[in-house]
């Protein structure tokens, strides 16, 4: 592992169970165990998994200048954001492109927390706050415990009343296991699922009791990177994994748009005021590639950065790729031309080990109504 400047509480938990915690946006995350991936898939998509997701960058905004701050920021229409619920958003650089997304959850009337990846949202954030009244805390201490999948609530409401009233990005303060924590109805896995924010002292506690309680359940821990096998199926992008920054154009610089990236649904209607708002709408129509599914044959799985053809004629990248034994289809994210971005198109997959026949498919492929995340009751 490079060397890192955060620190998850959770470090020991992972090296116990086989991880040798890789680098990702600075801080030693858990890439490997010494089990099946395919069991962790498995166990999300059918029981739940308790994942740690505390690599992922949480900054307070609070003050009175607080939401103008934000909507500066985001391409979400933050006025309209009430207390206890939260939004997913962009953030796009001068030039109108994607630089990084975000949740952003609304604590109160001037308070805010914004968590994002491995982009520069914290370097937006604090951009937009030069002049104004307003605080911009970056927080490691806060920890974030994932717990996804269908039994997750069947879990949680044994220890957290009123938990299965929470929909889908809303956020209750509470506690758990008697330790004062966020519960959040969100996740990165296509399943109904719920982030724990904590304090970094109870994170082990917090996390030992639910892979200790939970076992009997079928939640057992699961490594960061199950996400990719999730994400693959349920359309799910990760920067900069799936951008230009990993697949550059030629003679350009990195940048991808909304429109390319098929987040143009993140801006609110009409919105405008936003960092690079007017480059963002100047740039619809103009389109380089369009990110689409790929429908593979057979069961051996597209890797990544694998080439994509058409007509003998490379035209396009997979950027992640997944064969799911469950829902028995081969499918991934790809980069394409936008006039391959079409259901139907007959493509080829040149694998390290030859070529697979293809299809471009509309995504996601798992869930497509999105009624297991957003299930109430």
């Amino acid at each position: 592992m490079t060397a890192s400047w955060r620190f998850s509480a959770l470090a020991d938990r992972h090296r116990a169970l086989g991880s040798e915690l890789e680098d990702w946006s600075g801080m030693g995350t858990a890439w490997n165990y010494d089990k099946d991936q395919l069991e962790e898939y498995m166990a999300i998509r059918t029981k739940a998994g308790v994942m740690d997701v505390s690599g992922l960058k949480k900054v307070h905004v609070i003050g009175p200048h607080a939401s103008h701050v934000i909507d500066r920021a985001v391409t979400r229409d933050i006025e309209k954001l009430k207390p206890g619920r939260s939004t997913y958003c962009c953030m796009l650089n001068d030039a109108g492109k994607f630089v990084d997304d975000c949740v952003v959850y609304r604590m109160g009337p001037h308070s805010f927390m914004v968590v994002h990846g491995a982009g520069q949202g914290h370097e937006q954030l604090t951009m937009a706050a030069t002049g104004r009244n307003v605080s911009v805390l970056f927080d490691d201490d806060l920890h974030d415990i994932s717990l996804q999948g269908p039994l997750a609530v069947d879990y949680l409401e044994k220890h957290v009343p009123g938990i299965r009233d929470v929909v889908y990005f809303s956020h209750i303060h509470t506690t758990l296991f008697g330790k004062p924590v966020t519960i959040s109805r969100t996740g990165y896995t296509g399943e109904r699922g719920y982030e724990i924010f904590c304090r970094r002292q109870d994170a082990p506690e917090i996390w030992d009791t639910i892979a200790t309680e939970g076992r009997e359940m079928g939640i057992i821990p699961t490594r960061f990177t199950t996400l990719d096998l999730l994400r693959a199926e349920s359309y799910l992008l990760f920067f900069p994994y799936d951008n230009s920054e990993k697949y550059p154009f030629e003679n350009e610089s990195c940048g991808d748009t909304l429109w390319e990236l098929g987040l143009d649904f993140t801006v609110s209607k009409g919105k405008t005021g936003f960092r690079g708002a007017e480059e963002h709408y100047r740039l619809q129509g103009k389109e380089r590639f369009k990110i689409y599914g790929v429908k593979l044959e057979g069961t051996e799985a597209a890797e990544e950065g694998a080439a994509i053809l058409r007509d003998g004629k490379e035209v396009g990248v997979v950027t992640i790729g997944f064969y799911s034994p469950l829902n028995e289809h081969n499918v991934g994210i790809a980069r394409m031309p936008v006039d391959c971005a079409v259901e139907g198109t007959k493509l080829t997959i040149r694998n390290s080990g030859g070529e697979i026949r293809a299809v471009a498919h509309p995504m996601p492929f798992y869930d497509p109504d999105k009624k297991r995340r957003t299930a109430k009751g």
